[in-house]
């Protein structure tokens, strides 16, 4: 059984967590250092990018989780997620893990009140997906090496090797293709 471990300090941890278990695949919720042991995959929920960030510096686990993920451990970040691992924040410098080559751009589709839910064309799974967008970052570069999933305009999931990112919150839909994809396919 794989374990697949949910960052829980802010956002959607037990909408992912059910998500997990609705998989088969038994969620760890990580606080701190010795929650990333025997993970086999690692979900970076949404929130507040710079506060998640300045946890994962103030406990440490972000120098354990960024060797994990050298060492190949697969990692999702969802919304804020995909802010932390992002080697370019538009006009902020990086992500607290930036290790994924794209450049992204903060609360790009406006304020809490401009949230929104879209059905989107998912080439990759050949279905058409529902996206919960909240205060959402929106992809506007991405480097050579990294797969686009999905787009609406711009890019809102794209894959490099093992780090996946979502600008969408795939935990707040009744579908479960993207908690899949990361357990079945990113994670191996």
């Amino acid at each position: 059984m794989k374990t697949i471990g949910v960052l829980a300090f802010q956002g959607g941890v037990i909408e992912h967590v059910k998500k997990i278990e609705e998989l088969g695949a038994k969620p760890q919720l990580v606080k701190k250092e010795e929650d990333l042991k025997g993970l086999d995959g690692l979900i970076l929920p949404g929130g507040e990018s710079t506060t998640i960030g300045k946890f994962l510096i103030e406990t440490d686990l972000k120098d354990h989780i960024l060797n994990l993920i050298y060492e190949g451990m697969p990692v999702w970040g969802t919304c804020a997620g995909a802010i932390l691992l992002s080697k370019n924040i538009k006009n902020q410098g990086s992500g607290v893990l930036p290790l994924l080559s794209i450049m992204i751009e903060r609360n790009a589709y406006g304020s809490q009140l401009d949230s929104f839910k879209k059905e989107v064309f998912v080439p990759r799974f050949n279905i058409t997906t529902e996206c919960v967008f909240i205060r959402a970052p929106k992809i506007v570069e991405v480097a050579e090496t990294v797969e686009v999933l999905a787009e609406l305009e711009t890019p809102i999931a794209v894959l490099q090797k093992n780090i996946l990112a979502t600008t969408f919150h795939p935990e707040l839909t009744s579908q479960n293709y993207w908690h899949s994809f990361f357990v079945e396919n990113v994670v191996k």
